[in-house]
Order: C-alpha cells, then structure tokens, then sequence
C-alpha cells in the first residue's frame, strides 16, 4: 500500500486546491484573507494555511501553515483536517505523529472527505496510529472509491486481488482497477496489465496487458516500464 503515497506536496497542493484562490487574486486579497483568518474565520484559516503550504504568493513554509489549518481543523473544516492529518502522517511543518494524523483524518472521513477516507484506509492497512485492520481500510476505500477517488479505486481493486478486509474476487478488483487506470491512474494501469498476462479475473491477453503497461510507462511507473519491456522481449 506504499505504492499509493505520493509526496506530501502533492497531496497537500491537491486537496488544498479546493480553497485556494488564483495565485493573482491571493496576492491581491492576501491582507482581505489574513485579516478574516485572525477574526476565526475557518475558510480563510485554510485559504491563509493553503498560501503558506503551497508558496502562492509568498515563501513556502509549513510551519507557517501548519497553525492556520489546524484553526480550521478545530472548526470542522474537512479539507483543513485532510491537509493537517498529511502533515503529521509525513511530519512536516509538525513532528511525525501517526496517531494526531489517524485522528484528524477520522474526522474529516466523517464528513465524506473522500483523500482523508483514503489516507485513513491506507493507515488502518498499514497499522499506523491505528490498530492494524483490514476490513476497516477496505470499507474506507469502497466510500472513497464510490466518490470517484483513484488511489482508492486502486487499493479497494487491491484487497479483492489479495483478499484482504474482503473476500477474494479477480472480477471486483479487475472492475475497481479499470475504474482507476481510465481516470490515469498508473499503479492501476499496470495491475491491469499484470491481471491480463496472469489471466485473473479476464481472459490472458498479452495485447492489452501490453496496452496497459505502456500506459502505466507513459504515466511515470517504473513497474509498468518494465513489465512493457519484458512483454516485447517475449
């Protein structure tokens, strides 16, 4: 489930997207943003927390942001909790804390954030601040799946394959994994492949297994470059 982790700075870029304004009108209402962040405002909070992590407008710096999002964390504001749980799960802008990270994105799946389902999922597999459990991973991945998510998507098409939190099934994890690797996702797209040449949950098809690995290549996954390698040396 390591595979699945991406820097936390495109993670955080990523879902603090939903707050951030153009990187022009940031630096035009910085002062408006700042202002209303310090009278409680929760969703200035996050925009403010959001400027400092992603350096629109101003230096990047994490511990700068890190205060701003847990104010509006505090308040409910799900994508403030999402981004601060990253933080503490890679420790930066705040010491490394598993459990704070479990706790925050706990609240914020809670509200359907569907990156904090994930990230949740993925630390109930891994055992990180939470007891190890997969059943309570793969019905994370499944909600967050359901709204669309890739990486989760993924890891859901993952456990049916190996049969963990659910019970085994090719066909499910091939549904799951197709739903990923057509939104581009590059892990999905060479577990597609490597379900193609295994013939598990779809006929054997070197063809396809080739189509999809060379995707999984263009999409920057080293795996997926070397499977398509081996495949043309057949």
């Amino acid at each position: 489930m390591l595979l699945f982790r991406t820097s936390v700075i495109r993670k955080i870029t990523l879902i603090l997207a939903a707050v951030m304004l153009s990187v022009s009108a940031v630096a035009a209402d910085f002062i408006k943003i700042n202002w209303l962040a310090n009278q409680g405002d929760a969703a200035a909070q996050a925009t403010l927390g959001a400027i400092y992590a992603t350096g629109e407008g101003v230096p990047q710096d994490y511990s700068q942001a890190a205060p701003w999002l847990e104010k509006a964390a505090s308040q409910g504001h799900a994508i403030a909790q999402t981004s601060l749980g990253l933080m503490y799960t890679e420790g930066t802008g705040v010491p490394q804390d598993y459990a704070k990270a479990a706790q925050w994105f706990e609240k914020a799946a809670s509200q359907g954030q569907a990156i904090a389902q994930t990230s949740l999922g993925l630390m109930y597999v891994q055992g990180e601040g939470v007891p190890q459990d997969n059943f309570k991973a793969a019905q994370l991945f499944e909600k967050s799946a359901n709204q669309g998510n890739a990486s989760a998507q993924t890891a859901l098409g993952l456990m049916y394959a190996e049969g963990k939190g659910v019970r085994q099934d090719y066909s499910k994890a091939k549904q799951w994994y197709q739903k990923s690797a057509d939104q581009g996702e590059a892990t999905a797209q060479a577990l597609l492949g490597f379900m193609y040449t295994e013939g598990q949950g779809v006929r054997k098809n070197y063809a396809i297994a080739k189509e999809w690995f060379g995707k999984s290549c263009d999409n920057g996954y080293q795996t997926g470059c070397d499977a398509y390698r081996l495949l043309n040396e057949r």
